[in-house]
């Protein structure tokens, strides 16, 4: 099979590399992809979002099968414009359609659906422009830390969690009136803080049947000890040691089933990944955010533990036979520590050039933010590369993920020295 993958990230080079192992591949092609899918697919430099382009590159290059990585072409609506196209309708793509994805391009409508079918998440209210003062007398309703939501997508950094009331009134304000996170924050929605430890559990879907993949743990503070802006990711863990079986199987019978019955219920035919972001609280699970893609750098910890044959996964999505397919997880620990450029996630510096890569063996390094330029690589993007390790132990993975950061240099390098803190 010929295949393409949409994305440029560190998830789109787990995908690559994972999928690359399948004795099912004839050619893969990463759009636009980076410095680290080079080696093992052919980019092609075009925006994912950019739907004829994709449809040339699809037809010059006889796909037979479309992975869509991040969120932005899922609810800008690839999928539909597929199903739409005669040329292009029987091409299965890994991802939902634009009423699947409005789970996450929404945080009001994924707020309604857990609620309407009986999700476990906070309590909430959303408000515009038009209800700034309600949102403000709202806010007086509950106690600290109060989260502030964008409705749309803002790149992983919609989210506010603030402990002081005025400033929070204040946030709301920049959110709807002077549009801090622009059309994304048009609606913002106000929950309860959850308490507890958080955690992400990932869904593949073939929009009847289901399996539960890996669980991992993230942290999106750019600071040690989890303070600071919140970013795209620092770092993840998988898997996480206090998601026991037990605490799994509340997951499965109080989030699962409800989320993927409530999308039967609704007539939204889900083909794809739902990562599914929770809190738990006293072994008592919470859904705190639904994403309609698999969640980065999550993907570094959750794919590499997967043994078997991701392709055969698809395919029975695609062919809504998932029921029929298996697949086995290492029992190992993998942790991936992000290298993020100098002053992320606020203003940085790109273009730096980045050496040691292949100094490292003990660690897979997954390229995020990287280009190749007459063959050197360099920085592209806030978080530039996630380092994973494997070993019986978290302190044991992350201590090979240390060491090979150790041989990796590009200026004004940064990167959290606590992955895993709250965990060991």
């Amino acid at each position: 099979m010929n295949i393409l993958i949409l994305g440029s990230g560190g998830r789109e080079h787990a995908f690559a590399l994972k999928l690359s192992e399948s004795k099912k591949i004839n050619q893969l092609f990463v759009a636009p992809g980076n410095a680290g899918t080079h080696k093992v697919a052919t980019n092609i430099n075009i925006n994912p979002t950019d739907f004829n382009a994709v449809k040339e590159v699809v037809l010059k290059n006889k796909i037979e099968m479309v992975v869509v990585g991040p969120e932005a072409p899922l609810v800008e609506g690839v999928h539909d414009f597929f199903l739409a196209d005669i040329e292009l309708k029987k091409i299965p793509v890994i991802g939902p359609k634009k009423d699947g994805a409005l789970l996450e391009g929404s945080k009001d409508f994924s707020k309604q659906f857990m609620q309407k079918h009986g999700v476990p998440t906070a309590k909430y209210q959303s408000f515009t422009a038009l209800t700034l003062n309600e949102g403000k007398k709202f806010l007086e309703t509950l106690q600290p830390p109060f989260v502030l939501k964008a409705d749309g997508l803002a790149a992983g950094k919609g989210v506010l969690i603030l402990n002081d009331l005025d400033e929070a009134k204040t946030e709301l304000e920049e959110m709807l009136s002077n549009q801090k996170f622009g059309e994304a924050s048009s609606t913002v929605v106000i929950e309860e803080f959850l308490k507890g430890i958080e955690l992400s559990v990932f869904v593949l879907t073939d929009g009847k049947n289901y399996k539960i993949l890996p669980s991992a743990k993230d942290y999106k503070r750019i600071g040690e000890g989890d303070i600071g802006l919140n970013t795209g990711g620092m770092g993840a863990i998988s898997p996480v040691p206090f998601a026991d079986d037990a605490f799994l199987n509340k997951v499965e019978e109080l989030v699962v089933k409800p989320t993927i019955n409530g999308l039967q219920k609704d007539g939204i035919d889900y083909r794809g990944f739902i990562f599914i972001g929770l809190m738990n609280d006293k072994g008592n699970p919470s859904v705190v955010e639904y994403n309609v893609r698999m969640g980065d750098p999550e993907t570094e910890v959750v794919l590499p533990r997967i043994e078997s044959d991701l392709l055969d996964l698809f395919e029975g999505v695609a062919k809504q036979t998932l029921e029929e397919k298996s697949f086995s997880v290492i029992s190992k620990t993998a942790t991936t520590v992000m290298l993020v450029s100098g002053g992320y996630p606020e203003a940085y510096e790109k273009g730096k050039e980045i050496t040691g890569i292949e100094n490292v063996s003990d660690s897979i390094v997954y390229h995020a933010g990287t280009k190749l330029e007459n063959d050197t690589v360099l920085s592209k993007g806030g978080r530039v590369m996630a380092v994973t390790s494997f070993g019986d132990t978290i302190e044991e993975a992350l201590e090979k993920s240390y060491n090979s950061i150790n041989k990796i240099h590009f200026d004004k390098m940064n990167y959290r020295k606590d992955i895993g803190f709250d965990l060991v």
